[in-house]
This record gives structure tokens, C-alpha cells and sequence, in this order.
């Protein structure tokens, strides 16, 4: 339907301009001496129209002739776009399936043409890492750095991560403190550093950074508990004998932390061995009363040495004993408490009590010293011996 309308529209202009042509009896002379030409008007107007076209697609063909060139360079730098952009795309695709010679000769190819050369120069240096070709993974790294800031953060995490990888730990937190000096605190940052800190045994470094990622939410709860835990431990293994040093080192455990049942019980026999297990007095108690645990009741029999309030543990101790009668751990460290105390008859029942309920090396050992303090080395002897078949055992 258009093209008619089109069809018709022409036809009509034609019609117009004919009967328009019919009407004009004008001419035009043209003077050039010697010569002179006569011509209608409507032929003169057809000739100008006809030369007019004429000049302007002359003109219009000079110029693309003339911008050949550039269209053909232009042309050109799209296609090698094109492909560079395809050689990075399959560079990280056969990195990813683990075909790293592939991708080692695909990053090549893109940093050589110029598309993206600081990811495609990061990239073929960690095929090359994959490779432990150490030589082309320097020379990379080394081309990457050479583009000055445009994947500065970028070089010095892959330098970081790799460096780890290969147990470079001292490398590793080299290029970490360079991010940290410039700002670069990020949670990826983080989790590195706290990988390298726990390698090289900062353990005060290690605790502060689980604190930080579990405070963003990189780590849950659970992830953070066991990292928080080593923390706490190795550090009191550092100080161990230390009786100061260790008080100082419990006081500054947050609460929330406290409530880890398993390094508490880990934790307080270090304690005890300087003198300190009293410290841990208000935390086990909490934790006891909060829910019942054998292993943490055994360890309460600290809380009345060194210093402690031995009279008053053994009486919060056999409080608990009406709940839990028959608790080994909790007999065990009520005997503890009450030789601290000097009972001797009750500190031989609960060992004894203690002993037929879960015979342990500890509790043998506590009940050979306490029959040698009262003078039946026969009796005495039989638990040594009792002790070393366990061990033996």
C-alpha cells in the first residue's frame, strides 16, 4: 500500500512539472566569446539539477576514497578487539578447567593484542603458577607491574595468594602490609592475612582479624569458633609458666568467647600450672550451671589451688553432687578440693568414689599421693602401679 501511494505521488509530481514545463516559454543565452548559445529554460534548469547530482556524488566519492584508510584501520583495530576479547574469554575458561598450558598460550595471545594486558598478563601467571613454572610466572608478574597502577591491588593479591599456595608465608605478608599501607582492607585482604598470620604463628594478629571477619559476616559462628579457639590456646602455650602473663591473657577473653566450652577446658589446667586457676573460678561455675559437662567439672578442683577459696568451691561443688551423684570428673575435683582443705577421710572417699565409677590415670595418681600422705604406701603403690598399666595400656 505504501508503494503505491509512493507510485502515485511521483507520477503526479512528473505530471505537475510536465504541464509546468508546457507553460515556460522562457530561454537563456549564454555568451562566451567567440561563441554564443542559445538555450531553453527548462533544459537550463535540468542541466543544473543533473550537474548538481553529478558534483555531489563526485564530491561524496572523493571523500570516502579519501577516508579509505581510516576505515580500513579502524576496521582492523575491531577486529583484533574482537579476537583479543575471545583469546582473555578462553584464556579464563580453560584456566578454570584446569587446562593451564591452554590458557597460558590463550593469555598470551590477548596480552598481545593489547585487550585488557593487565588482566591477561594476571592471568597467564597464574597458569603459569599452576604450571610451578616459577621462571614465566616472575616475568609475568613482572609485565603486570611494568602497567604502573592500572592492577596494582589486583597484582599484589594474586602475588599474595599464590605466594600462600606455596607456602611463601613471610612473601605473602609482605604484599598484604603493602595493601593494608595503601587502604586495601577488604574482606578478601582479610581472610589472606589471617591465613598467613596463623602460619607464622601471630597469633595475636590471628585473633584480632577472625574478629573482624566475623564482625563483617565472612565467617559464621562456626567458622570462627575453632580459628578463635587455636588462637586463645596458642597464645597461652606461648606464656605457659608465666603466672602474670597468663592472668593478663584470660582477663582480656571477651565474654562470648568464655562461653567455648572446649578451649576453657583446655585453657584451665595452664592456668592452674602458674598458679591462676582460680581466675577461671566465676567462668566454669557460669558455664556448669548453665549445662552440665563432666569434663569442665573435673576441672574445677583449680579453682580451690593456688590461692583459691578452697572452702568455698567445696561447698558449691557438693551443691552440684545432689544433682549429679554419680559424676566421676565432679568426685574427682571435690578429693582436689578437699586435700587442698586438708579432709583427707572425705578426700579419699570421693577419689574412691570417683575411681569406681571411671578409673582414670589422673585419679589414681591423686589417690597414691593422698594414701602416701597418710601413710599406707602399700595401698599407695597399687594405684601407681594401677596408673602405669593405663598408661602401658
Amino acid at each position: 500500500m505504501r508503494a503505491l501511494i509512493w507510485l502515485i505521488g511521483i507520477f503526479a509530481f512528473a505530471a505537475g512539472m510536465a504541464m509546468l514545463a508546457g507553460l515556460n516559454e522562457g530561454y537563456v543565452l549564454v555568451v562566451l566569446p567567440p561563441w554564443r548559445a542559445q538555450l531553453s529554460l527548462n533544459l537550463l534548469l535540468l542541466l543544473l539539477v543533473v550537474g548538481f547530482a553529478l558534483g555531489y556524488l563526485v564530491i561524496r566519492l572523493v571523500r570516502r576514497t579519501l577516508a579509505l584508510p581510516a576505515a580500513v584501520g579502524q576496521w582492523r583495530e575491531r577486529r583484533r578487539r574482537q579476537h583479543g576479547g575471545q583469546a582473555l574469554r578462553d584464556a579464563l575458561r580453560t584456566l578454570f578447567e584446569g587446562r593451564f598450558t591452554q590458557s597460558l598460550k590463550f593469555a598470551s595471545s590477548a596480552y598481545s593484542s593489547g585487550e585488557s594486558p593487565a588482566m591477561a598478563a594476571l592471568l597467564a601467571a597464574r597458569a603459569a603458577h599452576a604450571m610451578h613454572d616459577d621462571t614465566r610466572y616472575r616475568i609475568w608478574l613482572g609485565r603486570v607491574a611494568d602497567l604502573g597502577e592500572e592492577a596494582r591491588v589486583a597484582r599484589l593479591m594474586t602475588e599474595a595468594e599464590l605466594a600462600i599456595d606455596h607456602r611463601r608465608f613471610e612473601e605473602a605478608a609482605e604484599r598484604l602490609d603493602t595493601l593494608k599501607q595503601a587502604g586495601h582492607r577488604h574482606i578478601a585482604a582479610l581472610r589472606l592475612s589471617l591465613r598467613v598470620a596463623s602460619s607464622l604463628r601471630r597469633w595475636e594478629e590471628a585473633l584480632r582479624l577472625t574478629r573482624q571477619l566475623r564482625k563483617h559476616k565472612a565467617l559464621s559462628d562456626e567458622q570462627a569458633l575453632p580459628l578463635l579457639r587455636r588462637a586463645h590456646l596458642e597464645r597461652f602455650k606461648e606464656r605457659a609458666g608465666e603466672a602474670e602473663a597468663l592472668a593478663q591473657l584470660w582477663k582480656e577473653i571477651p565474654a562470648d568467647e568464655l562461653a567455648d566450652r572446649r578451649m576453657v577446658e583446655r585453657v584451665v589446667p595452664l592456668l592452674a600450672d602458674a598458679g591462676q586457676g582460680a581466675l577461671a573460678r566465676p567462668t566454669l561455675e557460669r558455664l556448669l550451671d548453665a549445662e552440665w559437662d563432666e569434663g569442665l567439672a573435673r576441672l574445677y578442683a583449680h579453682c580451690g589451688e593456688g590461692g583459691g577459696d578452697a572452702v568455698a568451691c567445696l561447698a558449691k561443688g557438693e551443691a552440684w553432687l545432689k544433682q549429679h551423684p554419680r559424676d566421676a570428673g565432679l568426685l574427682f575435683a571435690l578429693g582436689r578440693l578437699c586435700i587442698v582443705s586438708q579432709l583427707w577421710g572425705k578426700a579419699q572417699s570421693y577419689l574412691e568414689a570417683s575411681l569406681n565409677l571411671a578409673p582414670t590415670v589422673e585419679t589414681h595418681l591423686a589417690l597414691a599421693r593422698l594414701l602416701e600422705q597418710l601413710e599406707h604406701p602399700e595401698e599407695a603403690q597399687r594405684h601407681y602401679r594401677a596408673a602405669a598399666e593405663r598408661v602401658a595400656g
